[in-house]
């Protein structure tokens, strides 16, 4: 019973606290949070089944029965050969991103993994294959965040155009903190103007393992029209009148 009353206090110290902070932010900022904590809520756990390395028409088998061929390899984990649901894996990455951290559930045992790698058919865009990295919690990795660009900047208002000539950032982060993007402020930039790494480093908060000149954004002039290719009119020669037509 006692227990019981643990659980319901902290259901409802968890819904004061969403309508508390709901209410102190503005649209953008309250979906923004209810969109990370609804991630938060939902399970990481993948169910996969062992499955025996086999021919290109094992493989077309499993994909044609809902599947995913997938290996699992790394941490305290031997080389294994893994199917997994497609849909529960699209979902997945859907709600967490291809960044987050995911537990397998494999014959019983639980797997702290990262995605290693996910390949697609070039034509259709359908995944074909999975790797999936078995991680130690407690040792630091190397991931690739995407980064995500947030205000608008002077220049664009302007005329200019922002470029992003690099979309992620590799950072080192322990598994359980790895983010879901990393955003740069570019409300300040003018036309002309760029930021770099070293200009950002100390308020992104991870390890970042770019040098400083590594370019995040930058604001171009506007294109030029280009010069009129109509030839201006050619006049008319004058009559010169002959001796003839004088007379």
């Amino acid at each position: 019973m006692i227990n019981y009353y643990k659980k319901l206090c902290a259901k409802f110290c968890a819904q004061l606290f969403v309508c508390l902070v709901s209410s102190l932010l503005g649209k953008n900022e309250k979906e923004k949070f209810l969109r990370k904590r609804g991630r938060r809520s939902m399970s990481t756990l993948l169910e996969v089944t062992k499955r025996k390395a086999g021919s290109r028409s094992m493989l077309s088998k499993i994909r044609n029965s809902g599947g995913i061929p997938a290996n699992v390899y790394g941490y305290r984990t031997d080389a294994t050969p893994i199917s997994v649901d497609t849909t529960s894996f699209i979902k997945a990455i859907q709600a967490y991103g291809q960044n987050a951290m995911f537990k397998l559930n494999l014959e019983g045992q639980t797997v702290n993994v990262v995605i290693s790698e996910i390949q697609r058919c070039a034509l259709k865009g359908n995944i074909k294959h999975v790797d999936f990295q078995a991680i130690n919690m407690s040792e630091q990795l190397e991931v690739d965040v995407p980064i995500v660009v947030i205000g608008e900047s002077i220049g664009t208002k302007e005329g200019g155009v922002l470029n992003l000539p690099n979309r992620e950032l590799k950072i080192k982060v322990k598994p359980s903190q790895i983010p879901e993007s990393i955003e740069i402020d570019v409300s300040a930039l003018n036309v002309g103007d760029t930021i770099a790494l070293g200009d950002v480093r100390d308020k992104i908060g991870f390890e970042v393992l770019h040098e400083d000149d590594f370019t995040l954004a930058t604001v171009t002039p506007p294109a030029s029209e280009p010069a009129s290719s109509i030839d201006p009119p050619v006049q008319d020669p004058i009559a010169i009148e002959t001796p003839e037509a004088q007379a």
